[in-house]
């Protein structure tokens, strides 16, 4: 069979703008409201979470919200057990993400976090899995069909994680008033810490 690698990139990519377009269908708006709030108003650190490509976007969420003065920090699960799990401390927040919601690495951490009197915001297909009725706040993602034909390789799910995140860092920016000036002071690397002292040069000649 002669397979057309670019028509299968357009059924991926469609695919993925089918899957982001029901994200406000289907994500509840309240729980989406009530982890805003939690990253708002929390004086503690946020603990990010997950194994394989949950690991993956764990760490994107962390750096992300680290970028906009959220203090996060990405804690592997196999190391929490071994000790890490004392970097977690009362006041944190901790954000597991497991498409099943029964993922056993992610579960060992639970009592630990229970202990500590961590909020634990569940990211999960499934809103009855254990990691959900141990959770404060069940943050529901669910897509219909991952990008591969036997729905199993985690491409539009984790896309889709990515960007009801992406949508939480914005809305806590603007609920911050989250400025330029801020984001210039821990960013001055790379092409964004040019662009902002750029604009801090223009600024100063105003």
């Amino acid at each position: 069979m002669d397979l057309d690698s670019w028509t299968i990139a357009i059924d991926v990519w469609d695919r993925a703008a089918n899957e982001l377009q029901r994200l406000s269908r289907y994500v509840d708006r309240h729980a989406y409201a009530s982890v805003v709030e939690m990253i708002r108003s929390t004086r503690g650190r946020i603990i990010t979470t997950g194994v394989g490509t949950s690991a993956a976007v764990a760490r994107k969420i962390a750096h992300s919200l680290s970028c906009i003065e959220r203090p996060t920090f990405f804690l592997s699960p196999a190391d929490a057990v071994h000790g890490a799990l004392g970097s977690v401390q009362p006041g944190d927040i901790a954000i597991l993400i497991s498409k099943g919601g029964e993922t056993s690495e992610i579960l060992a951490l639970i009592p630990a976090l229970k202990t500590k009197n961590i909020p634990i915001i569940a990211v999960t297909e499934r809103d009855s899995s254990v990691i959900a009725r141990h959770s404060a706040v069940v943050l529901r993602v669910a897509v219909e069909q991952e990008a591969d034909e036997f729905n199993m390789l985690a491409t539009t799910s984790s896309m889709a994680v990515t960007a009801v995140f992406d949508a939480i860092c914005i809305a806590v920016m603007r609920l911050t008033g989250f400025s330029r000036e801020q984001f210039a002071v821990i960013h001055p690397g790379g092409a964004v810490g040019a662009r902002l002292r750029q604009n801090e040069g223009e600024q100063e000649d105003e």
